[in-house]
């Protein structure tokens, strides 16, 4: 019965959505590898399944920026993989330029390059190899991504001081430009990389190439998508060119289109597909009487027997294996060939040589067993072919090859064949068994490896986001040591508590008036502390200026220092304001009233007599 065909699922139907809405086709993509990072954007954007996050997007455009960029994993880096670009500088780069020369041109493509650190990489060793000024003469690189926003990067080729770190030094210093806070890569180097968008699944290649870098991009494809892939960079390199790949691409499949030139680093080299080409014609001599006798000599003596007849199908001529294999004599040549037993033994001649003349090509009859005479078996492989002169057939001459021998053996072969089919078919088997579990380790590898760089691009967006809180954390500090100098300068204890009348704040000059720190009052009631101050007569007027009911609330309050000393204090008490219509708490500013600090009391009022 037909297969009823199964109806595609969500993130088909989402992915259709992608190409026909921006023309992206993850289509080629690897399965395990898009769900991942899908189902990561949906849970930023707090959405449950494919369909939803479909009309998410149709709704929200600026989506797909963000969703491209968490797909299009960019991580790259100068020199990444250090010991594959010391081998490139010192023996595929040297290796390049003796091929092409004092005076050829040089042509790089870096497919995928992201953000342009790799293709930068190459530029700055090719430069080190030729010289500055052959590297502008004659080095052209293009560098290719499907990420527009990466390309705009790359194209601005200037990078942040934690990017450039793994550049040597003296090569930091001599190809890059120090701008603000970033290094740019030197605009006179810069004219001879061209960057631009294309899709190594969709989009033709570039050719005549002698250095292709494509690294950790393959990964990400499936096995059919890696071989249309394959195919353009097979079409895009000179017969001489390499390929340079990442650590998990081994090509090992693939060994029709390229060899391995270094595996360990992932070089490759480019198999060469030989076309057939026109075969020359060689003169003919002119005819000479001993011309004529060499013929004739080399026909009688061929190895092979040959017997010729014309357009009336008379036997014109037949050499010495002919006459020897057949029987025929020097009575048989001007004969009709019907009137001879070889023209239907060992095979039927006649019919064949109708069809050879009327077809005007060659008409093999296959083997045939002929017993001679003295009784011995003989196997021939016999051949027709017509003579043409001029346009026209004016004979044919049949060709019985002896291939007794090679029959016999044929027989020996068949009958090891037959014993070894089965251990061929185990062989094969096993062979296809291991194949398919090869297979599976390298899919296994370039899915870890893609896991790798996930865990890469995020760890980087971590770093990204400490280094922020740094800056706000450090921008908190300066603002709080900025507002404790206020503070500390206004001379006044300066007290601040939440909607509860919690304390939130205690400045130093409330820690020096009532002898009590910080840690001592922060997240306690303020009516509930035990300090020189009436507290209790602050409840009423806080919970008024709280309430909105009045702006400010000022009050004189005798009150006592923390070496016992009386002074009559002023408390404003104003409202701190957390919105427009919104009260956070209160602020309280304690000092001395206007009378002066430290009014003695009446003697006895302090308790001791």
């Amino acid at each position: 019965m037909p297969q009823v065909p199964t109806a595609p699922s969500q993130l088909d139907n989402l992915l259709e959505y992608l190409k026909l809405a921006r023309g992206f086709d993850f289509t080629g993509y690897k399965r395990t590898t898009l769900e991942r990072r899908i189902t990561k954007r949906m849970e930023e954007v707090g959405v449950a399944d494919y369909a939803t996050y479909r009309d998410h997007l149709e709704l929200h455009q600026e989506e797909f920026a963000s969703l491209f960029n968490t797909i299009l994993i960019n991580v790259t880096a100068f020199f990444r993989d250090a010991p594959v670009w010391d081998h490139v500088a010192a023996v595929t780069i040297p290796a390049l330029l003796d091929r092409a020369g004092p005076e050829g041109s040089i042509r790089v493509w870096c497919a995928g390059c992201s953000s342009g650190e790799e293709t930068y990489t190459v530029a700055v060793l090719l430069a080190e190899a030729m010289g500055i000024e052959a590297f502008q003469q004659r080095v052209k690189i293009y560098a290719t991504d499907v990420d527009d926003e990466a390309l705009a990067e790359a194209r601005a080729a200037t990078y942040t001081d934690k990017a450039v770190e793994p550049i040597p030094p003296a090569l930091l210093e001599k190809y890059f430009d120090r701008q603000d806070r970033r290094h740019a890569f030197r605009k006179d180097l810069r004219r001879a990389v061209i960057f631009g968008r294309n899709d190594l699944v969709q989009d033709a290649p570039i050719s005549r190439i002698d250095l292709l870098t494509c690294r950790n991009t393959l990964m990400y494809f499936n096995a059919e998508t890696q071989a249309r892939i394959l195919n353009r960079l097979h079409f895009a390199l000179n017969h001489t060119g390499v390929l340079l790949l990442g650590k998990s691409e081994m090509l090992i499949t693939h060994s029709d289109l390229f060899v391995p030139d270094d595996l360990k680093r992932r070089l490759f080299t480019k198999v060469p597909k030989v076309s057939p080409r026109d075969r020359g014609s060689y003169p003919t001599p002119a005819l000479t009487s001993d011309t004529r006798l060499v013929r004739e000599l080399a026909f009688d003596s061929a190895p092979t027997a040959q017997v010729v007849v014309d357009a009336q199908e008379v036997v014109v001529a037949a050499n010495r294996q002919a006459r020897s294999q057949f029987s025929l004599g020097a009575a048989d040549i001007g004969r009709p060939l019907r009137d001879l037993e070889l023209s239907y033994r060992p095979i039927d001649l006649r019919t064949n040589l109708e069809v050879a003349v009327l077809e005007r090509r060659t008409v093999p009859l296959g083997v045939v067993e002929h017993k001679q005479v003295a009784g011995e078996a003989r196997t021939f492989d016999v051949t027709i072919s017509p003579i043409t002169a001029e346009n026209d057939v004016i004979g044919t001459t049949v060709v019985f090859t002896d291939v007794t021998v090679q029959q016999h053996l044929s027989d020996e072969l068949e009958s090891s064949r037959a014993e070894l089919e089965n251990a061929y078919e185990e062989l094969q088997s096993t062979v296809e068994e291991l194949e398919t579990t090869n297979e599976e380790l390298q899919s296994t590898n370039e899915e870890l490896e893609t896991m790798n760089e996930e865990l890469q691009s995020t760890n980087e967006e971590l770093e990204t986001m400490n280094d922020e809180l740094r800056i706000r954390t450090r921008e908190v500090n300066e603002v709080n040591a900025f507002l404790e100098t206020i503070l500390t300068t206004l001379q006044l204890a300066v007290v601040v508590v939440d909607g509860q009348l919690i304390v939130q704040m205690w400045n130093s000059e409330a820690e020096e008036l009532f002898g009590l720190r910080l840690a001592d009052v922060q997240d306690k009631a303020l009516l509930g502390l035990d300090v020189g101050l009436p507290v209790r007569e602050l409840a009423d007027p806080l919970r008024d200026v709280l309430r909105g009911t009045v702006p400010r609330q000022v009050l004189d309050l005798e009150a006592t220092n923390r070496r016992g000393k009386a002074f009559t204090s002023q408390v404003t008490v104003l409202p701190l304001n957390a919105g427009e219509h919104s009260t956070y708490g209160a602020v309280l500013l304690i000092g001395a009233a206007p009378d002066g600090l430290a009014t003695p009391l009446p003697p006895g009022a302090d308790g001791s007599g």
